[in-house]
């Protein structure tokens, strides 16, 4: 490996492109502060070292000629490199120096001035600043060749032109979670140089020298290890192989890479060229579609895991041993490169050692409810055969499962359901859907009936609250069982009947021999709060049920309060109202002179000194 490199040096006849198996943009406040802090606090004399560049040069043959690369491999000795590790770096170092351009553009004494007139420092100009470590253009002047940016089809490609690079008439552009993160980061940057340019700061440099050390510190005293990969190594594997510095790749990440790796992996009799193409391109489109629907939120993003775990319970028979029992099944059991190649082990009988234990230690981790789940190595084996079809039919059933994910989460923003359903959706978020969101979302898949759907739903909300928010049951009750249920509806399309069954079986436990509601735990879950004075005050169920309580009387009007106003930060977040106040003034005290201090105390906690805020204008955030 040579010597480390500047980014100077980095950039000469480059041309860097994010390939399709890279995640977008990571980083996030603590990634960026750290970065800055880096930078500023960098001595003139020392260099900072960054890590390493890993690239992989796409063969000039490659590069189509009607491709706005192509002009420069063809007249200027560039050539095209994907970026393999240091994307994040990489990609924020671009970030940086837009964001410095934007800055220097804006000063006062440069009002008016054209790129280049405009000085970096003593012998660079804004435009050299640009042709180096931004974009070209040809002398035609017809359009922008970026040095760095995503594959055209990338979902944060168009954004990061128009929004970060400042590219003209780009038109309308998605915005995700990834785009939120590249914003963010170019509004960090922006506003920390703009500080650092104050005249008035106490400060070594102050001004415009300010800003031309930071460039030089950028430029010239950051440095990588530059390293690229020769054609007979496969860039998938070194991908695997390799962890980002900041920020790790989410387990959704790693899985799409293992997908598109296992397809270079068949002989061409098993997958001939055309379809291994095809094979990736799905894979890249359903990655896309999953991250499009993850982020549609851009201020409220779903994690990846979750929803990867949440896939994998509707997807395979359900184990509970661990966190992480899903993605060491996915990438250990069955995406696995000896899944493809049928090395078949041979099988020796060895001696097995027998653990003794004691008796205390014995049963534990064990889960509740938990009968008869499947051991995670005896889903599969190891010696399985694992077709491309499988690969192509588990990525499309990602692909569909993230749409109803998003509705599950967000059903108001949803346009493939009901009104009736968004209703019942918003209840079941608001009562908390706990472990009932893979079961959710297999209905939503699965089932084409509107009213069946309805009336599973309407089944799980009055489950949800009688069994956590009156009897106070432990968070994992019954979680096994209905996991399972999931899976049976996802992969082998069992009845909803069944699944109502299995939850009125449950429910029957809540009631007496004549069918009445058995109060018995909830007076007692009730009764401790009322000692500790609390009561209903202190009940996790009564948020929902003074909203929903709302909701019945309000009828057909807007009720005057709504959900997301209980949503809020901490400090902002709006609190159930006592009619008998907490803290009472003596207007109070002399109007209940006859009740004794204890009666009181009960008295306030009692469910009907407690109601919503009204005095809040329905729809107010």
């Amino acid at each position: 490996m040579e010597k480390p490199k500047s980014l100077d040096s980095l950039f000469k006849e480059k041309i860097f492109r994010i390939p399709d198996y890279q995640r977008g943009y990571a980083w996030q406040k603590e990634q960026l502060k750290a970065f800055w802090e880096d930078l500023i606090n960098l001595s003139s004399d020392r260099s900072h070292y960054t890590g390493v560049l890993t690239l992989k040069q796409i063969p000039d043959g490659d590069i189509a000629e009607d491709s706005k690369e192509f002009w420069l491999l063809d007249n200027q000795s560039y050539h095209v490199y994907q970026v393999v590790d240091g994307l994040q770096r990489l990609t924020t170092f671009i970030i940086f120096l837009q964001a410095l351009v934007d800055v220097i553009k804006t000063l006062p004494e440069n009002n008016g001035k054209a790129d280049d007139s405009i000085f970096v420092n003593t012998f660079v100009k804004l435009s050299d600043l640009q042709t180096r470590y931004l974009f070209k253009e040809p002398p035609d002047n017809e359009f922008r060749t970026y040095l760095f940016g995503y594959e055209e089809d990338n979902p944060s490609d168009k954004y990061f032109k128009c929004n970060i690079l400042d590219e003209p008439n780009a038109g309308l552009v998605e915005e995700t979670f990834y785009t939120l993160n590249l914003s963010n980061a170019k509004t960090y940057f922006t506003k920390q140089l703009q500080e650092l340019y104050k005249p008035e700061k106490p400060q070594p440099l102050q001004g415009i020298e300010a800003l031309q050390d930071i460039y030089k510190k950028l430029t010239k005293q950051f440095l990588f290890n530059e390293y690229v990969i020769e054609n007979e190594f496969d860039v998938f594997v070194a991908f695997e192989t390799m962890n980002n510095r900041g920020k790790s790749l989410s387990n959704l990440e790693l899985l799409k890479n293992r997908l598109i790796y296992l397809t270079t992996l068949y002989s061409d009799i098993e997958l001939k060229a055309a379809p291994r193409k095809h094979y990736r391109d799905s894979i890249n489109e359903a990655w896309k579609e999953i991250y499009r629907q993850l982020g549609r939120n851009k201020t409220n993003p779903l994690n990846d895991d979750d929803f990867l775990r949440a896939h994998w319970i509707m997807t395979f028979p359900y184990s509970q041993r661990g966190g992480q029992d899903y993605i060491r099944f996915l990438l250990d059991k069955k995406f696995t490169p000896q899944n493809v190649h049928k090395k078949v082990e041979c099988v020796v009988l060895l001696e097995t050692p027998q653990e003794i234990r004691s008796e205390q230690e014995q049963g534990i981790g064990e889960v509740e409810d938990d009968n008869g789940s499947a051991d995670i190595d005896t889903i599969t084996g190891l010696s399985a055969q694992l077709k491309p079809k499988e690969i192509l039919d588990y990525v499309d059933s990602l692909k569909v499962s993230s749409v109803h994910w998003f509705n599950s989460f967000f059903p108001e923003l949803s346009t493939e359901i009901s009104s009736d359903e968004k209703q019942w959706l918003d209840r079941l978020n608001r009562v908390g859907i706990a472990y009932f969101r893979p079961l959710i979302v297999a209905i939503l898949k699965n089932e084409s009936n509107k009213d069946e759907r309805i009336r599973i739903f309407k089944e799980i909300e009055r489950f949800i609250f009688v069994m956590f928010r009156m009897n106070s049951e432990k968070s994992n009750y019954g979680s096994s069982e209905f996991y399972r249920a999931a899976s049976r509806i996802n992969r082998d399309k069992a009845p909803l009947n069944e699944i109502i069954t299995k939850l009125q079986n449950r429910f029957a436990s809540t009631l007496n021999n004549d069918n009445t509601f058995r109060t018995d735990d909830f007076y007692n879950s009730l009764s401790k709060k009322f000692k500790d004075g609390s009561g209903y005050y202190g009940w996790s169920g009564l948020r929902y049920f003074l909203y929903e309580y709302e909701i019945k009387i309000a009828g057909t009007q807007h009720p005057k309060v709504t959900w997301k106003n209980f949503l809020k930060s901490e400090k902002d977040k709006i609190s159930i109202e006592h009619v008998y106040p907490q803290t009472t003034t003596k207007d109070w005290n002399d109007a209940f002179n006859d009740v004794n201090q204890e009666q009181r105390r009960f008295y306030k906690a009692t469910l009907g000194n407690l109601l919503l805020p009204h005095s809040l204008k329905f729809g107010a955030s």
